[in-house]
């Protein structure tokens, strides 16, 4: 099977990659588009995530329609109410399977978010 990359980032990894049928989106975090963290709380940051993710997926010609699996990394758990109000918006019904927990992230976030559609060549 063929590994395809798509997009650049100026760390090393590939915003998105396609293995076979599967996109593999890396983690998404809640910069703009001038790579500053958006300004704001839980939900501010959740919005620009999924932005980022629809960005990432349309690299690989894919959508949210198309997420099949996301992992949720939340710096507070007691953020999860709010985070969750957002992400059912984009992933009411027939949501993909998920995974969501705490962790202390790399930057100074609240959330970060990266996800595996499902799209046949």
């Amino acid at each position: 099977m063929k590994k395809i990359c798509y997009g650049e980032s100026h760390v090393p990894l590939s915003p998105a990659v396609r293995a076979g049928d599967l996109v593999f989106i890396s983690g998404q975090v809640p910069v703009g588009d001038d790579g500053i963290v958006v300004k704001g709380g839980i939900t501010e940051q959740t919005e620009q995530v999924i932005r980022n993710l629809e960005s990432a997926l349309a690299l690989a010609d894919c959508a949210l329609d198309d997420v099949i699996k996301t992992m949720v990394f939340l710096q507070d758990a007691r953020d999860f109410g709010p985070f969750n109000a957002v992400y059912g918006k984009y992933f009411g019904t027939d949501s993909p399977a998920r995974t969501t927990a705490e962790s202390r992230l790399m930057i100074d976030i609240k959330v970060e978010i990266e996800a595996i559609a499902y799209k046949p060549l």
